[in-house]
């Protein structure tokens, strides 16, 4: 399977790595973002082609990876999806925009491509998955990051947002993909608290859910990517495994 990748960032970088050792799963050929450096370098590692326009792509490969941003799922996925070409979303908060949401996959079952978003940087999520069969009638999310990861100096723990998903991935767009992973997996608008902590060095999410199957709480204390401290590495190998999932013949887990 032959990918592009929009966004050459921490994840895109993480990616490559794997690429390079042979462990991705695909074969990573095309690389685009606005900093067409950071493109060289990455397809330099893996043989890759950069390229200038996205739809300079879309007829080489099967897959693309959006690793951008919110704004970018906007702005160039229903193009992807229009040409019958899969994608993965890693901004998955973008998903939260209901009518964006709703429009993409309106293409994606015209054009029979498939939208693929992975877990993130949380555990647990296939249980939630599983648990929406049923009803969940309460869940949230406590994310609890060094102020750095949130973009603020603080010398006391300090409470940025309490309220609605929705909103969250508003006010902090690069910050609680896991939020909205999490809404769109429940199927509702879920509880979240973000909180700025100095006392941690990790990027902490707390994830508590009831349901008619049950009730669980699962709490993920992620290693932060060295090139960008907002991004997990939970999130990327997350991707990874989606990717090699793909090609596999024995699927474990929802």
């Amino acid at each position: 399977m032959k990918v592009g990748i929009i966004g050459c960032g921490a994840i895109a970088n993480i990616m490559t790595n794997f690429a390079v050792e042979g462990k991705l799963g695909v074969d990573l050929k095309f690389f685009y973002d606005k900093d067409i450096e950071r493109a060289e370098n990455l397809a330099l590692q893996v043989d890759g082609t950069v390229v200038l326009e996205i739809e300079d792509m879309l007829d080489k490969v099967d897959l693309v990876i959006e690793a951008a941003s919110p704004h970018a799922v906007g702005e160039v996925i229903p193009q992807v999806l229009e040409s019958g070409k899969n994608v993965l979303i890693m901004s998955v908060g973008a998903l939260m925009d209901f009518e964006l949401k709703d429009r993409l996959e309106k293409i994606a079952t015209s054009t029979g491509a498939k939208i693929y978003a992975p877990s993130g940087a949380i555990v647990g999520l296939d249980g939630i998955k599983a648990a929406s069969i049923g009803k969940i009638s309460e869940a949230s999310l406590i994310t609890r990051k060094p102020p750095r990861s949130l973009g603020i100096k603080t010398d006391g723990e300090t409470i940025l947002y309490e309220g609605k998903a929705s909103e969250a991935v508003k006010e902090f767009p690069t910050n609680i993909n896991v939020a909205a992973a999490l809404s769109i997996a429940c199927g509702i608008d879920i509880d979240v608290k973000i909180i700025a902590d100095p006392s941690v060095d990790r990027n902490m999410h707390e994830v508590h859910v009831v349901g008619d199957s049950g009730e669980f709480t699962t709490i993920t204390k992620n290693v932060r990517c060295s090139m960008n401290p907002k991004t997990s590495v939970l999130a990327a190998y997350s991707a990874i495994k989606l990717l090699r999932r793909l090609n596999e013949n024995i699927i474990v887990g929802t």
